[in-house]
């Protein structure tokens, strides 16, 4: 019996030392393997899974999307600043003095000051939102269509299923806005030339759309860059340009000012919707906010006070505003779709500005054009070659330049084109869908003290929904009575040719 026992104990023993031979050995595998230097050094490998064993501490330290993004050629703050203002600072301010027009003076800067705060407020909302998401998916950084759909997924159950439908529909809605863009810089560079060029070649004058036309070929070359660290130069070879030209308009704007009470102070407002949808056309540049945010060497800059989004938005809105006030005061309701073909014909420094003009919008054309390729070029990414994808980008930037060519050539009248882009798209994609997305994504969360969050984006929503109906009304309507009005004179002066 106790050699038994005796035996039982050696037994037990052994099978002791053995399990804990068994357990160090997993111990050390383990161990190994919980190193996440290899993961987090491949962006490609992005793991939600935790290696972490339940027995080990656990690291409570929050996911930061900011440590693992891998930017191969990240921008600097300045840089961001001057891509956010080259996007803004476009053909949209030279609108202002027509879009005062339609507002007077007094409505004019209020409104400007207002749809500038929310302009501003939107965009921030969306990258805020876009980075709590980035924390919770355990994600780099996002796009903007890519917040859209993972604000579905990590929103109320029921709606999960409609996130790849929703990051879709606003992957398609970002290239046609940013496409419709295009077309108004056709616009815009057909007309700057037009306009400068007819005054020394007396004898032979071109059309809006001869122009538009002789643009297609420089801008096909310039849409071949690729990568967005090297538009930075362009940005600010055409930031200096731009200021050079707003000098030379400003000096022009306020030489010989008439008296302000001259002007309406409160126009008419049936007249205020194509305000509305032209500042938002101006000041909205929500498509090329989230990649400009994704490659920042310092995404912590992005957002806070005084940041870049700020900054540069505060830069915007006084710019506008200025050029607004005086652009109107001075030309009155003769002022056009862009202040500067109201410069006199026969000075050269007024034709000169024209003309760089034509060649800032030229670049901010590159700029502007990487938002819809962005989107193409991802979606390109899911084939399963990448046979030819030389060929493949060149044709397709090709094409889209080609089309947007050819529409903005069809509709040359600056002004209506503007605010009806601005009207559906700017206010459906820069002040409805940023709310949505954040109201969608806290739902089941938090939206502070008395649900304010959700009341404040409520009004916003609302104010987006105005912009776009009597927005779109207004400047179809005024597009089809110009197409009808050109349509009659055009019939008289065939008549009168062949009497």
């Amino acid at each position: 019996m106790i050699e038994k026992c005796g035996r039982g104990k050696h037994l037990r023993r052994r099978q002791d030392k053995a399990i804990m031979e068994k357990n160090k050995s997993q111990s050390v595998k383990v161990d190994n393997f919980s190193s996440t230097i290899g993961l987090a050094a491949n962006p490609g490998f992005q793991s939600t899974l935790s290696i972490a064993s339940k027995g080990l501490p656990q690291d409570d330290k929050p996911y930061n999307p900011f440590e693992h993004r891998n930017v191969q050629h990240p921008n600097t703050t300045l840089g961001s600043i001057l891509h956010l203002l080259k996007s803004c600072l476009g053909s949209g301010i030279l609108a202002m003095p027509a879009a005062f027009k339609n507002s007077g003076l007094v409505a004019g800067v209020i409104g400007t000051i207002l749809a500038g705060f929310v302009c501003t407020h939107t965009v921030h909302i969306l990258v805020k939102t876009s980075q709590q998401i980035c924390v919770e998916a355990k994600r780099p950084s996002l796009s903007f269509a890519e917040t859209c759909g993972a604000a579905f997924m990590y929103g109320p159950k029921r709606l999960r299923s409609w996130s790849g439908a929703i990051q879709k529909f606003v992957d398609y809605s970002l290239s046609v806005t940013y496409l419709s863009v295009l077309c108004v810089y056709v616009v815009f560079i057909g007309s700057s030339l037009k306009e400068a060029l007819d005054v020394y070649m007396p004898g032979y004058q071109l059309s809006i759309q001869a122009y538009c036309a002789l643009s297609l070929v420089p801008l096909v070359v310039v849409c071949q860059i690729r990568n967005l660290k090297y538009l930075v130069p362009f940005s600010a070879i055409a930031n200096a340009l731009i200021f050079l030209v707003f000098a030379i308009t400003l000096y022009y704007m306020f030489f010989d000012l008439p008296p302000v009470s001259d002007r309406v102070m409160v126009a008419n407002v049936s007249t205020w919707p194509l305000f509305l949808s032209t500042v938002i056309f101006a000041m909205e540049g929500i498509g090329v906010v989230m990649p400009v945010e994704n490659e920042m060497a310092n995404p912590r800059r992005f957002l806070g006070c005084p940041g870049v989004l700020n900054t540069s938005m505060f830069i915007v809105i006084t710019l506008y505003g200025v050029f607004g006030f005086f652009g109107y005061v001075q030309f009155g309701d003769d002022v056009k779709g862009s202040v500067t073909l109201n410069l006199p014909q026969d000075e050269i420094i007024a034709q000169s500005a024209k003309l760089i003009m034509a060649f800032v919008i030229y670049l901010t054309y590159a700029l502007q054009f990487y938002v819809p390729m962005e989107i193409i070029t991802r979606m390109l990414a899911t084939r399963k070659s990448n046979s030819y994808e030389n060929l493949i980008q060149i044709t397709i930037r090709t094409c889209l330049v080609t089309l947007t060519v050819a529409i903005g050539a069809a509709f040359p009248n600056l002004e209506l084109v503007i605010g009806l882009v601005g009207a559906i798209f700017f206010s459906t994609l820069g002040l409805f869908i940023p709310v949505a997305v954040q109201t969608i994504y806290l739902w089941e969360k938090d939206f502070g003290r008395f649900n304010y969050i959700l009341w404040k984006n409520i009004i916003i929503a609302i104010i987006a929904i105005i912009a776009l109906v009597s927005g779109a009304y207004v400047s179809i309507d005024g597009i089809l009575e110009d197409f009808g009005r050109h349509t009659v004179i055009n019939i008289v002066d065939e008549n009168s040719t062949v009497t």
